[in-house]
């Protein structure tokens, strides 16, 4: 048991490791596009399915309360926490346009919005982000393997492509958000304790 829990945080500290190589440059570009959108009044929309439905949530809660300072609370939004919303549209269009439809509904000039999937393959997650393209949103994809279709249709696409297992990608992908939490955080609240 031992030999196997060293096997496993090992390989989470080898997908941040690439991360470090080759992702710096992007995690800064999602940053700024952050930045650029709360400081115009706009919000960060989030979504994924599951784990990733989590991490939408962690994310969104990060910007809304705090993350290291007491401050103003930054406007962000996760599209997985309605029930009711989630609930009537599976059930009256199908699952695939959950958040499409939310989308349509909430997002607004100057929103950006990020689409978290593991596989990059979640037919709801693309459909999000192609529809906050139509609405000349600013669209960010979180995604593992080979990024799948989310990455190729978003504007900035963050693709964890070191690691198959979805436990280790999920891990990068809140190490990610941290990150991307405490820059902005930083860059808006500075004055701020």
């Amino acid at each position: 048991m031992r030999d196997r829990i060293k096997d496993i945080i090992l390989q989470s500290i080898q997908v941040k490791e690439e991360l470090l190589h080759t992702s710096i440059g992007t995690i800064i570009e999602i940053s700024d596009a952050v930045i650029e959108c709360l400081k115009k009044g706009g919000k960060v929309i989030l979504f994924g399915n599951g784990g990733s439905a989590a991490d939408a949530q962690h994310i969104a809660a990060e910007f809304i309360g705090r993350f290291k300072k007491d401050r103003s609370a930054l406007a962000a939004i996760s599209l997985t926490t309605n029930t009711s919303v989630l609930t009537s549209l599976a059930n009256d269009y199908g699952y695939e346009v959950v958040f499409a439809k939310q989308i349509e509904a909430l997002g607004q000039k100057n929103d950006v919005v990020i689409g978290i999937s593991t596989s990059g393959k979640a037919k709801n997650v693309l459909l999000g982000i192609k529809q906050a393209k139509k609405m000349n949103l600013t669209t960010i994809a979180l995604s593992g393997g080979d990024g799948g279709e989310l990455a190729k249709s978003a504007d900035i696409a963050l693709v964890v492509s070191s690691s198959p297992v979805t436990a280790r990608i999920q891990e990068a992908h809140i190490t990610i958000g941290h990150v991307i939490c405490e820059l902005v955080e930083q860059t808006l609240c500075q004055d701020q304790k």
